[in-house]
């Protein structure tokens, strides 16, 4: 199971009660992983980045029943933030690259969108290239005092050409050459859990292949918007990037900002 941290970038778990059949559960129109825990639903919901902290809803819908409403509370969590000083072109896209940025963002809207009815193998991930964790989930930088989107995954520092693993049983859904991401891969675990796969030198799967956990599926490299060998690997769960460490089990939890 990953661990929960109702927080924003977190994952909430919301009791659901029992039930025969499963209940169709969605957060802000989006579906939700439902599992049974002990002979009863539980829902695991991703909380995106820029979720406000308060109480937030589940709509909830049993056969044979009217449609209802589960309210969970998620509470604040302070990320870490870099300053840094940088040349302007580095900050600022040329109107071209504006451009392949916004098509290549409507299509990553489309891949993130896959919702396949289908548990996920395994309820932890394997961490995809060894290496230690060089940048975290939610770190904030401001370039010359722009802030920018916070850091949407983690990035693992290794060597160029080191294999990248899959982090679970899955579905390619996805590779290309995207600006930002560089080379990457798209795999679907089931029930809207994601993985991706950045900056990569090699892809060695195509959309369609079915892989097992630990599968070979590309090679680390600086491919995009890198300064350096890198892979950036994210988790996306009902469609919020959500921190892929919580999904890494006590390593996971060692290394947790």
């Amino acid at each position: 199971m990953p661990r929960v941290r109702a927080t924003p970038g977190g994952i909430a778990r919301v009791d659901l009660g029992a039930s025969a059949q499963t209940p169709q559960v969605s957060f802000n129109g989006v579906p939700v992983w439902v599992m049974q825990d002990g002979g009863r639903w539980t829902a695991l919901v991703g909380i995106a980045l820029s979720s406000a902290p308060g109480t937030l809803s589940l709509k909830v819908k049993r056969q044979g029943s009217s449609e209802t409403i589960v309210k969970f509370q998620i509470k604040p969590f302070r990320y870490a933030e870099q300053r840094l000083k940088v040349a302007p072109g580095h900050v600022d896209l040329s109107a071209d690259d504006t451009a392949r940025y916004e098509r290549e963002r409507v299509r990553l809207a489309q891949v993130m969108a896959t919702f396949t009815e289908v548990q996920p193998e395994a309820l932890q991930l394997m961490q995809p290239s060894s290496g230690r964790r060089s940048s975290s989930f939610g770190l904030r930088r401001v370039f010359n005092g722009q802030p920018r989107n916070p850091h949407s995954g983690m990035d693992i520092a290794a060597a160029q050409g080191a294999p990248v693993l899959a982090a679970a049983s899955g579905v390619v859904i996805d590779t290309g050459d995207y600006f930002f991401n560089g080379n990457t891969v798209w795999l679907d675990h089931g029930s809207g859990l994601l993985t991706m796969y950045c900056h990569l030198s090699e892809i060695d799967v195509k959309a369609g292949d079915r892989v097992s956990s630990g599968d070979l599926i590309g090679k680390v490299g600086s491919t995009g918007r890198a300064t350096g060998p890198h892979l950036h690997w994210s988790v996306s769960l009902n469609r919020a990037m959500v921190d892929p460490a919580l999904f890494l089990g006590a390593a996971g939890a060692a290394n947790s900002p």
